[in-house]
């Protein structure tokens, strides 16, 4: 307590009455206990974390079960009606979904299908949210169709036809212990589709594990980097990618894929080259399918609060396109293209192909930290909305578990969805049973009707999964609101928006989150740093620039930071703390030197006249200040260049005669002043509680000092 009362004391005054007046008020604050070691505090998390009761592992169960919980309590009379109302209604949304947004993923539609089927029931097990509607999401899809076609184009099945059909009938007399080049001919024994889902179920194993690692390791705070515009700015950005991906199956054009740095201004280059290629009944078909839908989901939205469940147009659409082009024969007569055979059940589950792994693993980073932002972020946000908690950590178990488990049964990469959360919210969920409901719907279009889709057009699934971009198209229209509150924030999702659509996906949200980063570090680089005046009859200082009517001390500069204190922005504090005193003390000192070695050099010449007088007036010209008090409420920490800068203008200051004086450190800033060493035996600079403390020193010090030499 010592060392820290000695910072904090003040040494009295002679006695007085004006001692008396310019006395400082004492306060005294006893700094707890220090922490203990680093290794006690590893030894003691250690024995808690190996320690086993049987409470401990109940806990520990229910904890990673959170359905173990909340099951057993299940109101049935409650709950039940909503969760089925709404567990049907996504189900009957999410076929539709499922199956156009395997296209985007680069999969056969079944495989769709059976994502959505098994999400829904492993988050049901694992998952701490009751309302999110965890499946298939067009941003994710888009990320893990790339991949696939770029991991197809390199084993070979994008070949020419007449390529393709002879290297197949070889492969079926080689050898299969031979490796031709590129394992062409060993990967066409399984062909086209099942290479691609095997390099989405791995890739989503891969994520998966990441997800689980992340949780396991508590590294949660990764998302923190993902601000809202920031998100927001890349899916609008991916958007774009995949209105583009999929604006070929509009036009009924067969064109390959693009991938990679500017994959959007190609495919659209492409386009254009093969537009005279147009299938006029799939460009028909298509503005059909626009022209029901868009008004149909723009009512669904403006009645929401009437209907009590949306109109599930899209399904509609769906059957009535597929009796149109089954009874119309619109492939055999128009050459349209169609979803084919999906077939029904279930296929052996078959473990991901672990020689992919070191091709897809970089790949499915940025899926994996895009899919627990995500699900993490929805999570928060309803539970809030209804009152309840999440656990982060749990949610990212769950959506890791739910890629994990899957990827051997034939699925792609999974997170939570807005749209069909805000379906699920709006139509009576209660708990995720609703999932579970979900579940049996589509396990029925699997057993079932899913043969009957074999006519459906692949316009008619393009057309869903653009009509379903609306809502991130639409934050074009916010941008004036958000320009209004934050124009960082703006700049943010623009950048993040035109990366994520002009160049690449993943290159995107890598500059999104560099951009975002170096944002905060220019804020801090360059802060606001004012000059503070008294609010008549308080004690309260603030910022001249800001208020009116605000007084200033006589002799006293008030200067405040509104940044951290570290090495980036050391010269940006010094030079503006010159620049609003009006007064740089190493010119000042530089000019007290010159004009002495002038005199001296006059003197030694016999010629001292009225250039000495002006010499001797320049160095004694009053600097109208004796003191500054740097208020640092805002520098939330220092570095050991911040205090190797205070020491320096501290000491600047004083060689000029002027006293710096520091207020209201916060207790991290204090303890690395004193690590530091700033204070040192007879020094005057003193650290006070208030700017308003440090003013009446300063003004009482002065005034002894002023009694004394006229003395």
């Amino acid at each position: 307590m010592a060392e820290f009362n000695n910072v904090h004391s003040v040494t009295e005054m002679p006695e007085g009455d004006d001692a008396k007046r310019s006395f400082h008020h004492r306060m005294f604050l006893e700094p707890q206990e220090k922490k203990r070691s680093m290794k006690a505090l590893v030894v003691k998390q250690a024995k808690k974390t190996c320690s086993c009761t049987p409470a401990k592992v109940k806990d520990y169960i229910f904890g990673f079960f959170p359905v173990l919980q909340w099951l057993p309590k299940y109101k049935l009379r409650e709950y039940l009606l909503g969760d089925v109302m709404s567990g049907v209604i996504v189900g009957v949304l999410l076929v539709p979904q499922s199956i156009a947004y395997s296209l985007l993923a680069g999969q056969e539609p079944i495989y769709g299908l059976y994502t959505s089927f098994f999400a829904s029931i492993i988050y049901f097990i694992f998952g701490t949210s009751r309302h999110i509607s965890v499946g298939i999401f067009g941003v994710i899809c888009l990320m893990v169709g790339q991949v696939v076609d770029r991991e197809i184009q390199r084993a070979g099945y994008d070949l020419e036809p007449a390529a393709l059909s002879i290297l197949t009938d070889t492969a079926a007399y080689v050898n299969t212990t031979v490796s031709p080049v590129n394992r062409t001919s060993q990967e066409l024994l399984c062909d086209k589709s099942c290479y691609a889902i095997t390099v989405g179920a791995t890739m989503t194993f891969i994520a998966g594990v990441y997800q689980v690692a992340m949780g396991f390791f508590q590294v949660g705070f990764v998302s923190v980097y993902l601000s809202d515009s920031l998100l927001s700015g890349f899916v609008t950005g991916a958007s774009f990618t995949i209105l583009t991906s999929q604006a070929k199956y509009l036009l009924g054009l067969s064109i390959p894929r693009s991938n990679g740095v500017g994959s959007l201004i190609t495919t659209w280059i492409n386009i254009f080259r093969n537009i005279h290629k147009t299938n006029i009944c799939d460009l028909i078909t298509s503005f059909l399918c626009f022209l029901v839908l868009i008004p149909t989901k723009e009512l669904n939205e403006h009645f929401k609060s009437r209907l009590k469940a949306p109109v599930p147009v899209e399904l509609f659409v769906v059957v009535a396109a597929t009796l149109a082009s089954h009874f119309g024969k619109l492939r055999e007569t128009y050459g349209s293209s169609v979803a084919g055979h999906i077939p029904t059940g279930f296929l052996p589950p078959r473990p991901p192909d672990w020689n992919l792994i070191p091709n897809v693993a970089l790949d499915a980073i940025p899926i994996a930290i895009i899919g627990f932002a995500i699900t993490v972020s929805l999570s928060e946000m309803f539970a809030k909305k209804h009152g309840y908690s999440v656990k982060a950590n749990q949610e990212m178990y769950a959506i890791g578990f739910c890629n994990i488990i899957p990827s051997f049964f034939h699925c792609f990469t999974t997170s939570a969805a807005l749209a069909k959360t805000l379906v699920k919210e709006s139509t009576g969920c209660r708990t995720q049973v609703s999932g579970i409901v979900t579940s049996l719907v589509i396990l029925l279009v699997l057993l079932v009707i899913a043969p009957l889709f074999y006519s459906l057009q692949k316009c008619v699934l393009a057309v869903i999964t653009i009509v379903n971009l609306r809502g991130a198209l639409r934050k074009f229209k916010d941008l004036p609101k958000m320009w209004h509150l934050s124009r960082v924030d703006t700049v943010i999702w623009l950048v993040t928006m035109a990366a994520s659509a002009l160049i690449s996906t993943e290159i995107g949200l890598l500059v999104g989150v560099c951009f975002s980063m170096l944002c905060v570090i220019f804020r801090t680089q360059r802060p606001e740093a004012p000059l503070l005046g008294w609010v008549a009859e308080s004690e309260t200082y603030e910022s001249l620039s800001a208020y009116k009517n605000l007084q200033t001390k006589p002799g006293i500069m008030v200067f405040r930071f509104e940044a951290p204190l570290y090495y980036i922005n050391k010269e940006c504090f010094k030079s503006t703390l010159y620049k609003q005193t009006g007064v740089n003390p190493v010119w000042v000192k530089a000019a007290k030197k010159k004009a002495a070695k002038r005199m001296l050099r006059e003197k030694e010449v016999d010629s001292a006249g009225n250039q000495t007088n002006i010499s001797v007036d320049f160095v004694s010209e009053p600097l109208g200040f004796h003191t500054i008090v740097i208020d640092c409420c805002a520098v939330q920490f220092l570095d050991t260049a911040g205090i190797r800068t205070l020491k320096e203008v501290c000491r600047d200051y004083r060689e000029i005669d002027v006293q710096v004086l520091l207020a209201q450190c916060n207790p991290s800033v204090r303890s690395s002043l004193i690590r530091g060493e700033f204070f040192k035996e007879g020094e005057d600079h003193l650290l006070f509680h208030s700017v308003h403390q440090a003013v009446d020193f300063a003004l009482g010090a002065q005034g002894h000092s002023e009694t004394t030499v006229s003395k």
